[in-house]
């Protein structure tokens, strides 16, 4: 049974038919999936989806027409399928609940670093030879408050970092991690937090409840040289009240992986075309600021378990078995 795989990077290409060697075949695509692709699938039982997939309604009933009867999605997050459209059609979801939670903390500190001590404006400088150090001052991390939004898996690992860097960490979530409470992390109002902190990092997931959890209040309780970093999920900051505040003057540096209205321009080439995204556009302006394109968990350890999580999950499905993965169990093959 050969399965389709929608939204391929070339780098992962390789460690998909790796994976799947002498278990199924695999046609791998670098188109990703929606209303518009979903009739390439007909035929296909079992597909393979990216974060970036538009699985709505209407792409969906393509898909369970065209004969689907599984979505293997090789993320984490799910907020791109209309799962209660896909029970109805008695499709099987599943996602990859966990994989390798360095990769995104490692990543968060490399943004939060490089907002910090200017390295973008610095390499565009050494490109033209201009080696002046004007502009270009950052603060030692040692001796920081650094508030963590969201201590599970991966803000546990960047909270682990933060302490080796020497920092006063603060943390909110619903529920404390003992593992962070033995870094010396203090536990506190999510106001207090904000307030206080001098570098904040985001590692919550992107739910009803924390959809804007960074707007235009919270972004007003921040101190005006505050660091801020979001490599979780792009809803989770208002960016318009962000770019209000960073046109006022507010704000040290912004490192942001992912963007809330990042689907349909990241893992794109646009560059030879006009942005629409007046938003986007004026957000990357600012000379704090820095974006790149949700690829925090693109590391060869990551996607490797990415990739064979994804395949326990077909596995799964063609056994009729479920597993902390599973979304939707649908009908077995």
């Amino acid at each position: 049974m050969e399965i389709l795989a929608y939204g391929v990077q070339a780098d992962e290409k390789p460690l998909i038919e790796k994976a799947f060697a002498g278990r199924h075949p695999v046609h791998c695509l670098d188109v990703f999936l929606n209303a518009d692709t979903a009739p390439l699938a007909a035929g296909h039982e079992v597909i393979s989806t990216s974060v970036n997939a538009g699985l709505d309604a209407t792409a969906l009933r393509i898909l369970a027409a065209g004969g689907t009867r599984m979505i293997a999605q090789r993320s984490t997050g799910f907020n791109n399928i209309d799962l209660p459209v896909a029970a109805e059609l008695g499709l099987t979801v599943a996602r990859v609940s966990s994989y390798s939670p360095y990769s995104v903390a490692e990543f968060a500190w490399t943004l939060a670093m490089a907002v910090n001590r200017r390295i973008t404006r610095a390499v565009s400088r050494t490109r033209e030879f201009d080696f002046r150090l004007d502009g270009l001052m950052g603060r030692d991390v040692h001796g920081m408050t650094v508030g963590v939004i969201g201590t599970g898996k991966i803000g546990e690992c960047f909270s682990r970092i933060a302490h080796g860097f020497g920092t006063t960490l603060l943390g909110w979530d619903v529920a404390e991690n003992p593992a962070c409470v033995g870094l010396g992390m203090d536990y506190t109002s999510l106001e207090r937090l904000l307030t206080e902190s001098d570098l904040i990092s985001l590692h919550v997931p992107l739910l009803p409840d924390t959809h804007h959890l960074i707007d235009d209040s919270a972004l007003a309780r921040m101190k005006p040289d505050a660091l801020l970093i979001n490599s979780s999920r792009g809803g989770l900051i208002d960016t318009a009240a962000l770019v209000e505040s960073l046109r006022s003057g507010r704000l040290g540096g912004v490192g942001l992986d992912v963007y809330e209205e990042e689907t349909g321009l990241f893992f794109f080439d646009r560059s030879l075309e006009v942005v629409t995204d007046d938003t986007l556009a004026r957000l990357m302006t600012f000379p704090q600021v820095l974006v790149t394109s949700h690829q925090a968990y693109f590391t060869e350890t990551a996607v490797s378990q990415i990739i064979d999580t994804t395949l326990a999950n077909v596995e799964d499905f063609l056994a009729g078995r479920t597993s902390e993965n599973t979304l939707i169990p649908g009908g077995a093959s």
